[in-house]
């Protein structure tokens, strides 16, 4: 008795491109990014403050001005994905 290898068929996945449960299109929307960049330029000028109603200190943290524009562009409505929880 022979044994036969067993023959897979050539998928067709081979030529086109992987697509991983992540890609979902695009993560951020074109308002947010917006949002960023204003809120980048009012950190360089001095003018992004923190708080409530922008009643706290200057920021000087290009990550607290990111986590500000963010917060404004979910409240304006843009395609921002929701907030994580609160770190310990």
């Amino acid at each position: 008795m022979a044994t036969r290898k067993s023959s897979r068929k050539s998928s067709s996945r081979s030529s086109t491109r992987k697509t991983s449960s992540r890609s979902r299109g695009r993560r951020y929307g074109a308002g947010a990014s917006k949002t960023v960049e204003s809120a980048m330029r009012r950190r360089k000028r001095g003018t992004l403050r923190s708080g409530p109603g922008g009643k706290g200190g200057k920021v000087k943290s290009r990550k607290q001005a990111i986590a500000i524009a963010l917060s404004e562009a979910r409240k304006k409505g843009a395609k921002v994905p929701r907030r994580r929880g609160a770190r310990a």
